[in-house]
């Protein structure tokens, strides 16, 4: 009995489907979470779930106008900066650069397209993946681009307090894409002044960079930096229409670029 594939998972393909469903103008898109502490009230695969709600919902929208596929989840990245906490579980430098790399040059392989979309649903991966984002064009020919969905410069600016961990953001977020997974009695009461200028200058300071961990006691409350009680679905809920939205002008702009990644 033959069944149709309609959720653009490219792992329930066939490797016969692939090259009468995937096209060179295909647009691969791979979620990157990671397995980390989130306070005491969201759960260790918060990003991974973030990840790949956000991904889901983009090709909802866009999968059809920009034929968009959807690649195996990363759920293990680099997270050293949780690794105080029990059930944080992160690959070493070396080990993150491989496997982006070893998936980089798999698709390159294996797949007709060279379109690749990664959502990164963990705020730590950003240095790691723009640097890596090099080496996904230059040694591998990919047109790569990278979302961040769950971070915005007008966020930080509009609260008075910094929302990088487990805050008003993330916890909103989850509201939305999956209640259940919230434990919203372990919600606690965000302590403001001190904790908010010291991660201002310590993680948001665009002029220096310096290593941090979320059980600095300057800066974080029991693991989250941002104000949890402010969270609701329904700003989760707006954060995903806007991100979703916001992505069709990205990916149109990937298609415009596909010649600088042929070199």
């Amino acid at each position: 009995m033959s069944q149709h594939v309609s959720n653009r998972f490219l792992g329930e393909l066939t490797y016969l489907d692939i090259s009468k469903r995937l096209q060179t103008n295909s647009i691969l898109c791979l979620p990157i979470g990671s397995i980390e502490q989130h306070g005491p009230h969201l759960p260790l695969n918060t990003d991974v779930v973030l990840a790949e709600a956000f991904t889901r919902r983009i090709i909802a929208r866009w999968g059809e106008t920009y034929d968009l596929w959807q690649l195996p989840t990363v759920a293990v990245s680099l997270a050293r900066e949780h690794e105080w906490a029990p059930g944080t579980l992160s690959l070493s430098i070396e080990g993150m650069t491989g496997l982006i790399r070893d998936l980089g040059r798999e698709i390159s392989r294996s797949l007709p397209t060279r379109n690749l979309v990664v959502i990164n649903g963990h705020g730590g991966n950003r240095g790691i993946l723009e640097a890596l984002a090099q080496d996904l064009r230059g040694d591998f020919g990919l047109n790569v681009c990278i979302l961040h969905p769950t971070t915005g410069a007008e966020i930080h600016a509009a609260s008075s307090i910094p929302e990088i961990h487990g805050g008003k953001v993330e916890t909103s977020l989850m509201l939305a894409a999956a209640p259940q997974l919230v434990r919203a009695d372990q919600i606690e009461q965000p302590q403001v002044a001190a904790r908010a200028d010291a991660a201002r200058s310590i993680i948001l300071d665009q002029a220096v960079s310096w290593p941090w961990t979320t059980n600095e006691k300057d800066i974080a409350d029991k693991g989250v930096i941002g104000d949890a009680k402010s969270a609701s679905a329904e700003f989760g809920e707006q954060l995903l229409g806007k991100v979703t939205e916001a992505a069709g002008r990205v990916l149109k702009q990937l298609l415009e670029r596909r010649q600088l990644s042929r070199g």
